[in-house]
């Protein structure tokens, strides 16, 4: 009875944290370029008391043996980077990568990706996102500029109002073999690790690459009924993991009762 306390316990423990990975995608619905995360469970360490294979005193084969477990717990959160719905906007400096990639950010000299391409100028005139990180390569826009156009290759050009251009360059993407294994730095940022590589860079609509779309940004893609259906889920299951105790303890109590 002991044991079962304990690997109830466990499974309580592993749905408390279901459900915190759940309340942060819930809370993110609104963030742009927010992509949600999914928890990844599995089961503990196994005790054996009868090995399957092993011969009986007659000689004859164990078939099956007898193991048994001692819980769960979450081994991953899992990013899912699925595309988001995307958003009209009125801002020229509002970019949506249609596809694969990551906006560069300089983030005090280290270079931070991000899925949200909500910019904006600084007084320099250097496009940045709403904490003033610098896009890198740096896009600066003259003061003078009346039209900026970016391209779906990432080419842009700032015109005044007569149409000359002031400045023109183009928008370079970052990609991952693992983008799942980048490590979340909150801000809507992303950072290297070992389990994803480095960066790949290239220019949008290259192979593997994805396009740029203007005026628009791309909103979470947490999707609320899902969430709701996992949360129900993971509720259950801590429901049926405190019975799991109180079977237990009834049980142990009655043992406990047996002389009086």
């Amino acid at each position: 009875m002991i044991r079962a306390l304990w690997t109830a316990a466990t499974g309580m423990a592993t749905q408390q944290m279901n459900l915190d990975v759940i309340s942060n995608n819930l809370a993110n619905i609104n963030t742009t370029g927010f992509k949600k995360a999914r928890a990844e469970f599995q089961d503990l360490l196994y005790q054996e008391t009868k090995k399957a294979g092993s011969e009986t005193a007659s000689g004859s084969q164990i078939p099956v043996g007898v193991e048994v477990g001692m819980g769960a717990k979450i081994t991953a959160t899992k990013k899912m980077f699925s595309q988001g719905d995307f958003k009209t906007t009125d801002s020229p400096y509002d970019i949506v990568v249609e596809g694969d990639g990551f906006f560069q950010l300089d983030n005090n000299g280290t270079n931070a990706y991000s899925r949200s391409g909500s910019f904006t100028t600084n007084r320099e005139g250097y496009l940045c996102n709403p904490e003033g990180l610098k896009l890198v390569p740096n896009v600066t826009i003259p003061i003078e500029t009346s039209n900026f156009q970016v391209l779906p290759d990432g080419s842009w050009q700032a015109r005044d109002k007569n149409s000359a251009v002031l400045a023109s360059g183009r928008i370079e993407l970052a990609r991952f073999v693992n983008p799942a294994g980048l490590k979340s730095l909150g801000r809507n940022l992303y950072g290297v690790s070992d389990s994803s590589g480095t960066a790949v860079t290239g220019n949008p609509g290259d192979t593997g690459y994805g396009t740029l779309t203007q005026n628009a940004v791309e909103m979470s893609n947490v999707n609320v009924v899902d969430e709701m259906v996992q949360m129900i889920m993971g509720q259950r299951a801590y429901e049926i993991n405190t019975k799991a105790i109180q079977t237990a303890d009834s049980i142990l109590s009655l043992v406990a009762n047996l002389k009086r």
